[in-house]
C-alpha cells in the first residue's frame, strides 16, 4: 500500500518530463529551499528523440542540472509518471490488510497489459461504496514493469546520482497540495487537482491526504501547441512560445489578436479536456454518493490565470492555482509556479 510519508532531510527531488528535468532540494526538514534547477533538452523544433537519445539526453540534463546549481549529497527520490504507469479504479472485498493486497493481485492479473510477474503493484485505498447489495472497497491500483523502474534507476545513476526511493508521480502531486493547504479546514475540503503537463493531464479528487479517484487524461500541452501550429502555420517550438509567452501576460496586456487565434484553434482540444474531466466527476458523485466537490486547484507547468479561469467557468468551481512555494520561507526564482509541483513533492517524500 501506498503511504504519503513526512518530510525527507536534504535528499534531491528529480522530476524527469519529456522535455526538461527539474530537481528540488530542501533543508531543515522542509523549511528552507536549499536551491531548484530547470534544464531543458532535446531538439527545439518538437520533434521527438529516439529511446537511446532520450536516455542520454535525460542523464546529461540531470548531471548538469546538479552541477550549475547548490545542490548537496547524491542522494535521490525519482518518481513514475504517466508513461510508466498503470492505473486504474478498482473494488474489492472489505478485508484486513492482507486480504485487501490479495484481492489488488488477483484483480490486476486480469486487468494489467502485461503479466503480473513483470510488474510492482502497489495501491491506494480510498473509501467503502455501495455495489448492489453488498459494501466494497474502492482502491487505486498502480502498476509499473519492473524493466522501467530498472531503466529509471540506470538513467539516474548515470548522471552521477543514488536513487534512495522511487515515488509515484501522483503521489508527489498530492504531497504538494497537502502541503499548501494545510489547514485543518481545508482538510474536510473535497478538492479536484489537476496537474496539466506537456503531454497528459493528472486528475485526482482529494479530500486531505485521501484519495478518491487518480486518471491521467491524454490532453496536455503538447496538443494545444500541435492545434495552434496547424491553425497558423507555424512549427511547434513556436506555436509553444506564442502560447506561453501571451499566456503569461497579464489580461490587459495580452494581445487579443493572439488571444483569439489561441482560443479558436485550441477550443477542439479544450472541449476534449473538458469532456474528459466531465467523466471523472460523474465517476465521483456515482461512486461517493454525499459530498461534492467544493474547490479546484490547477497545477503542472501549463497552469496559468487563463486555463484557470476557463477550467472553473465550465466546471461551474472555483480554481485556484497552485502555488508549491507558499509555505517556505525560500522562493522559487521565474517561471510558472506549477510546473514545481512534483520535484518539491518528491523532495518532501520521507525515506527511512
Amino acid at each position: 500500500m501506498i503511504k504519503m510519508g513526512g518530510l525527507s532531510n536534504t535528499r534531491i527531488g528529480v522530476d524527469v518530463g519529456t522535455r526538461a528535468v527539474k530537481l528540488v532540494q530542501f533543508s531543515d526538514f522542509g523549511k528552507k529551499l536549499v536551491d531548484t534547477a530547470r534544464w531543458d533538452f532535446g531538439p527545439t523544433d518538437g520533434s521527438t528523440l529516439d529511446e537511446q537519445d532520450y536516455e542520454d539526453c535525460v542523464a546529461d540534463a540531470i548531471a548538469q542540472a546538479r552541477d550549475a546549481h547548490n545542490f548537496n549529497g547524491k542522494e535521490a527520490i525519482i518518481c513514475l509518471t504517466n508513461r510508466d504507469l498503470f492505473i486504474q479504479n478498482i473494488r474489492v472485498p472489505k478485508g484486513t490488510p492482507a486480504e485487501i493486497e490479495r484481492s489488488v493481485h488477483q484483480e490486476a492479473v486480469g486487468r494489467l497489459p502485461y503479466a503480473v510477474d513483470e510488474a510492482e503493484i502497489r495501491y491506494m485505498e480510498s473509501s467503502d461504496v455501495k455495489q448492489g447489495d453488498n459494501v466494497m472497497r474502492e482502491v487505486i491500483l498502480f502498476a509499473c514493469q519492473k524493466a522501467t523502474i530498472a531503466k529509471l534507476i540506470s538513467r539516474v545513476e548515470a548522471a552521477g546520482l543514488i536513487p534512495v526511493s522511487i515515488d509515484l508521480e501522483p503521489a508527489a502531486v498530492l504531497r504538494t497540495f497537502v502541503n499548501q493547504y494545510s489547514r485543518q479546514e481545508d482538510g474536510k475540503v473535497r478538492t479536484l487537482v489537476l496537474h496539466v503537463g506537456h503531454s497528459a493531464t493528472l486528475v485526482m479528487i482529494a479530500e486531505g491526504e485521501e484519495v478518491f479517484f487518480v486518471k491521467y487524461v491524454d490532453v496536455g500541452g503538447r496538443d494545444m501547441d500541435d492545434a495552434l501550429a496547424q491553425f497558423l502555420d507555424l512549427d511547434r517550438y513556436d506555436a509553444c512560445s506564442l502560447r506561453r509567452f501571451n499566456g503569461e501576460r497579464r489580461e490587459d496586456r495580452r494581445d487579443p489578436e493572439i488571444e483569439r487565434s489561441v482560443n479558436q484553434a485550441t477550443r477542439p482540444v479544450m472541449d476534449r479536456l473538458f469532456k474528459e474531466l466531465a467523466m471523472c466527476l460523474r465517476y465521483h458523485s456515482v461512486t461517493f454518493r454525499g459530498k461534492p466537490i467544493g474547490r479546484m486547484v490547477l497545477g503542472g507547468p501549463e497552469a496559468n490565470e487563463e486555463l484557470a479561469n476557463a477550467l472553473g467557468k465550465r466546471l461551474d468551481l472555483d480554481c485556484e492555482i497552485s502555488d508549491p512555494f507558499r509555505r517556505f520561507e525560500t522562493k522559487c526564482h521565474g517561471g510558472r509556479s506549477g510546473q514545481w509541483d512534483v520535484p518539491i513533492g518528491l523532495a518532501l517524500r520521507e525515506v527511512k
